[in-house]
């Protein structure tokens, strides 16, 4: 997936669907029509507000995998099913008060979205020497491959601002 701008087919001379999207002063650019594209925002606009149970399920394909390359708060990763997806999420509601993704790009090509993501969270407890009130950012790549109009897979690159406890906002 590159961010050509171009149609599929005029990349890559075969009908394939390309969207670029990309976030101008708060507006998201009208060419993220692509249904997946719409899909992958929608997805993360519900766990921005606290998705979590079937809500959250409904995004997902039964089969979902989702993985987790090594970050500063998983060092050795994590893989996910449904089931684990699902218990994260209601973790993720006891560890967090607020959390947002701010999607900075994106790109559609077929069954599979790229977004670039600036997430951040605000701790409602405290992590390690972090405490309750803490403002974590992380700068995300997230590929998406889709199957029957659900989520069937998600890669995740985390990179995480320094975790610093001194600073709050």
């Amino acid at each position: 997936m590159t961010g050509t701008g171009a149609t599929g087919s005029e990349a890559t001379g075969t009908d394939v669907h390309r969207t670029d999207m990309t976030r101008t002063a708060g507006n998201r650019d009208p060419l993220a029509t692509h249904p997946n594209t719409a899909l992958a925002l929608a997805y993360h606009e519900a766990v921005s507000r606290g998705a979590v149970g079937d809500e959250l399920a409904g995004f997902l394909h039964e089969d979902v995998v989702h993985q987790e390359l090594p970050n500063a708060l998983f060092p050795a990763g994590a893989v996910r099913d449904l089931g684990a997806l699902r218990e994260a999420a209601a973790r993720g509601q006891e560890r967090l008060s607020r959390q947002s993704f701010d999607v900075l790009n994106a790109v559609a090509s077929d069954h599979q979205v790229a977004l670039e993501v600036l997430w951040t969270g605000t701790l409602a407890v405290p992590l390690g020497n972090l405490p309750a009130g803490h403002v974590m950012r992380a700068h995300i790549a997230t590929f998406l491959e889709f199957r029957d109009g659900r989520i069937v897979a998600q890669r995740n690159y985390d990179c995480y601002e320094p975790l610093d406890p001194a600073r709050t906002s």
